[in-house]
């Protein structure tokens, strides 16, 4: 039931606030009718005994204090949700903006989720493919998994999205029932549209669902994109027996919004500026991710953020480190080098990567031959550094065979076109090829009976 009242008291920013009002709830949703019969919604933030904040979604630029009319529902933020939005766009708080009408429901989903339940997880297993070398080969995404992108400004982080959009599949007869919920969040009209262009170019729009809040959106609009994205992945996936990979770009975006709305509402700041349960924050969506006893379906994500300063210790970054799984961090050298997608291999990492790799999942050479290849890439560092010193012509045969294989290994392997997809077994038959520079004697992180079966096979 609604309660009306008939005016506000203040606004700042994208904050209204009243005074003297009953029965408020928080997180509850607010509807406030403007005087030309136009409405805009918003959220209970903060309650102080009988004052209360509320979150204008669409900002409060142009509302009329006097003129206005509060109507709080009582009810969280709810969203229509049914097999019809795939292949659909919506904008940041799930409103239809393709064209092609509203989505008809019998059941509201509240987009409040609770992060999955330990003792209800299942353990991810089962891998999947990207199409792109390095990641599959070297930091494999497990479905049920959360494996954040690491960028920086201006490095191709959009394309990677895409591209793993395009490409991503799961193994077997299940692959017909994964699909793509994919969530921008304070992007531009152009990055917006080359997504769209791309995923409908690729032929895979009917397996996506796009929810999109544009740079020039409110930027409370933010807060609600993942939380309406990770809300449609779930009905997917556990109501729908779906596996659903979840993008979410760009977190900073996400997170700098908190830190606008957290100062807008005179909280104490932390580490720069940001609210002190950020952390909390982003643990709240990245838990909503993972696979539940009993249900067919998955939920992996790969949420997508952007270092201020390329700085891996910048508190984005740093808190989404100790929520997710490991991470997949690309390198501005490597990009000035022409080579995409610019992945450094040292510092990215899939923690569950060894529990869905091998003879049940991949290949039986796939965990040696990836050890492998991470220490003789990072020996070829230790080379170049050397080189620096003494010289490459000084160096000893050995070190010059790494020299080459770290070469050879960023232009073949790591380097891949926008549009080219390689399957497991050619990312794995490219590692042994690209291990054949180097001396036999030094392979050695892999088995004998494998180095006999695919080196000398």
């Amino acid at each position: 039931m609604k309660v009306k009242y008939k005016r506000a008291d203040k606004a700042e920013g994208p904050l209204l606030i009243m005074e003297d009002i009953r029965d408020a709830v928080f997180d509850e949703i607010v509807e406030i009718e403007m005087p030309d019969k136009t409405s805009r919604l918003g959220k209970v933030v903060q309650i102080d005994q009988k004052k209360v904040v509320i979150q204008v979604f669409e900002g409060t630029s142009g509302i009329s204090l006097p003129d206005i009319t509060v109507a709080f529902t009582g009810n969280p933020m709810k969203i229509p949700l049914s097999r019809e939005i795939l292949g659909r766009v919506f904008n940041g708080i799930a409103k239809p903006i393709d064209g092609a009408g509203e989505i008809f429901s019998t059941r509201y989903y509240d987009i409040n989720g609770r992060p999955m339940n330990p003792v209800a997880r299942v353990y991810p297993r089962n891998f999947i493919q990207t199409g792109i070398s390095a990641i599959d080969g070297l930091m494999t995404l497990i479905r049920g998994q959360k494996l954040p992108i690491f960028s920086g400004d201006g490095l191709p982080h959009n394309e990677l999205a895409a591209q793993i959009v395009k490409q991503a599949k799961i193994s077997g007869d299940e692959e017909k029932n994964f699909a793509v919920v994919f969530a921008a969040m304070g992007i531009k009209h152009d990055e917006a549209d080359f997504f769209v262009k791309t995923f409908e170019e690729a032929g895979v729009m009917d397996r996506v669902v796009m929810y999109v809040n544009l740079a020039d959106d409110p930027v409370v609009e933010r807060i609600i994109t993942p939380r309406c994205a990770l809300t449609a992945a779930e009905f997917l996936a556990f109501e729908c027996g779906m596996h659903i990979l979840v993008i979410l770009t760009d977190m900073t975006s996400y997170c700098d919004a908190l830190r606008e709305i957290s100062s807008a509402r005179e909280e104490v700041p932390s580490r720069k500026g940001y609210p002190g349960y950020m952390y909390s924050d982003l643990a709240s969506l990245y838990e909503r991710a993972g696979m539940i006893k009993g249900s067919k379906g998955s939920i992996t994500q790969i949420p997508i953020l952007t270092m201020p300063n390329d700085d891996i210790t910048h508190p984005v970054p740093d808190l989404t480190g100790y929520i997710t799984e490991g991470q997949i961090v690309l390198n501005r050298a490597l990009y000035q080098k022409g080579i995409y997608p610019p992945i450094n291999i040292l510092p990215s990492l899939s923690r569950l990567m060894k529990d869905g790799i091998g003879e049940k999942y991949t290949r039986e050479d796939h965990p040696d031959l990836a050890n492998q290849v991470f220490s003789s890439y990072s020996r070829v560092q230790e080379v170049r550094a050397l080189a620096q010193v003494i010289g490459e012509e000084e160096l000893s045969d050995v070190d010059k065979s790494y020299m080459e294989f770290g070469r050879q290994f960023e232009e073949k392997f790591i380097n891949q076109d926008f549009d080219e997809e390689r399957d497991i077994f050619q990312t794995l038959d490219l590692m042994w090829k690209l291990l054949k520079i180097l001396p036999e004697k030094e392979l050695t992180r892999i088995n004998p009976s494998l180095i006999k079966k695919y080196l000398r096979g």
